[in-house]
């Protein structure tokens, strides 16, 4: 897709990531007639794209995320977005013309104004077979799933706020939720922490970690160790009656900004009610943003903001 684009020209915006925050930002940019190429280092769509079910994105019900990016990106490209499949090594901005430099592997595309999509990964537990049931056993997203876990039971690992938080949500739909925690308390919030203790679905299994899942295509078998002792026990339950939610983190991938804008110890950029980074017509969007929610259609959101207030930085007018 690189092929048709010019190189030499200053574009009015480059959009880095090609998930829902991008496309997104894509389809809005285009809208507002500017001239707009998405570059997305590996498919278009990103994590969304191996979601197998998605229930919770408005107007579009029982879908999946392959389903969803796909009429995304055709609807961005009915409208004149282009697309580049590359490595983003770097950003620049030069000082005096206020063009940014977005540095591919080979070239570098110019533009008035950048916005940055590139998402954050759910950070892993490491635990052995947790690659292998992902989206089948195992998941990162408990709003996302926590309704394919109805009256069956599930673990949750963690023990910060965020872990404690999903257990609660869980609790609507599962049956018994098991919170497991590496060390010998949870560090979330006092007033969180009481609510879990006093839910009777949820119960704590401090000192302890997972380190095997097995089973066919569905999980049956978990095995814990004590961090205390070493000793490992293994449960078994009937396959695909249970399911494991990992809540340890997030890995936003913000590495592209630094010394652009501000970055929280956790990897995160701040924006203001724009999109808007520090540095001007340099914008943020979706789940590598400072955000209390990460969702598809919050990433949308983000994308559309974005994307309007880039026109606006760029003079031109937007349409609804």
């Amino acid at each position: 897709m690189a092929s048709s684009i010019d190189f030499e020209k200053v574009h009015d915006l480059v959009i880095v990531g090609g998930g829902p925050a991008g496309l997104s930002a894509a389809i809005y940019a285009s809208r507002a007639m500017l001239d707009t190429i998405t570059v997305e280092q590996t498919a278009i769509g990103g994590q969304v794209i191996l979601t197998t079910d998605i229930d919770n994105y408005p107007g579009v019900p029982n879908t999946t995320g392959f389903e969803l990016i796909d009429a995304m990106q055709r609807q961005a490209t009915d409208l004149g977005a282009q697309f580049v499949t590359d490595t983003v090594q770097a950003i620049e901005r030069d000082q005096e013309t206020g063009v940014f430099g977005v540095k591919l592997s080979k070239e570098t595309l110019k533009a008035r104004a950048v916005i940055l999509a590139t998402g954050a990964t759910p950070r892993h537990a490491g635990f052995d077979g947790e690659e292998g049931f992902y989206g089948h056993g195992v998941s990162y997203c408990a709003t996302c799933d926590g309704m394919f876990y109805r009256g069956k039971e599930v673990f949750v690992v963690g023990g910060g706020n965020s872990a404690l938080d999903e257990a609660l949500f869980l609790t609507r739909f599962a049956s018994k939720v098991t919170l497991v925690v590496r060390k010998d308390h949870v560090r979330a919030h006092r007033a969180t922490l009481e609510q879990a203790e006093a839910n009777e679905k949820i119960n704590f299994r401090y000192l302890t970690s997972i380190i095997k899942l097995e089973g066919g295509a569905l999980p049956s078998k978990v095995t814990f160790r004590n961090n205390e002792t070493g000793e490992e026990t293994v449960e078994e339950l009937p396959e695909g009656s249970f399911g494991v939610f990992v809540f340890v983190g997030h890995i936003p991938a913000s590495t592209l900004l630094e010394g652009m804008a501000t970055i929280t110890d956790a990897g995160t950029v701040i924006t203001d009610a724009h999109m808007a980074t520090d540095t001007p017509g340099l914008f943020c969007a979706g789940d590598v943003r400072e955000t209390p929610l990460r969702q598809i259609v919050t990433a949308a959101a983000d994308g559309a903001i974005a994307a309007t207030s880039a026109a606006a930085y760029l003079g031109q007018p937007v349409q609804g």
